[in-house]
């Protein structure tokens, strides 16, 4: 149930007491550093090197093996979303190998990050240059690697890794130009 609504301008407004420190997600602002405080920093070695790594290359080859012996179609495994196609061609990184499914060279791979410390960028692209000096930056993010062709719209989660330097930080501020 959220607060009440007024309809007329000679209501009186809600006491401020009833809303002070509280946010719109009705998390308070103490509970939030409180929060914070309870998170233990987690004890990395090197920030860059990834940790929790999921890999799915074996998953990758029952697809491809499917794909070439009639267990699946042309149109489950090269289903590519639009945005992902623009991401591909604006921010992908060559793959150094030809696409599985119709053997083109352009196969390309998008890296995304995803985190809380990220605040309003978390689920951006970045280019693998830039995730060691972000390892450096934040605590704990979450790196999952996308190939895709644009050829076939073949795409496949080829791994997803956490890096970080294991010490737990507040969200970054939304900055201003993308408030609403």
């Amino acid at each position: 149930m959220g607060p009440p609504t007024y309809t007329h301008r000679t209501m009186a407004a809600p006491r401020k007491s009833a809303i002070r420190g509280t946010i719109a997600r009705g998390e308070s602002a103490r509970a939030r550093r409180r929060s914070l405080v309870d998170v233990e920093p987690e004890e990395v070695e090197h920030p860059e090197r990834p940790r929790r790594i999921v890999d799915h290359t074996l998953q990758r080859q029952a697809a491809i093996h499917r794909l070439y012996h009639g267990g699946a179609l042309d149109s489950d495994l090269c289903d590519a979303d639009p945005y992902l196609l623009k991401a591909a061609r604006f921010h992908g990184e060559p793959a150094g190998q030809s696409c599985p499914a119709c053997r083109d060279d352009g196969l390309v791979t998008v890296t995304y990050v995803y985190g809380d410390e990220l605040g309003p960028y978390s689920g951006r692209i970045r280019q693998t240059d830039d995730l060691g000096s972000m390892a450096h930056r934040f605590g704990a993010f979450s790196v999952y690697v996308v190939e895709v062709c644009q050829r076939c719209h073949w795409n496949f989660l080829l791994r997803t890794y956490v890096l970080g330097d294991g010490v737990p930080r507040r969200a970054l501020p939304t900055p201003r130009d993308l408030l609403d």
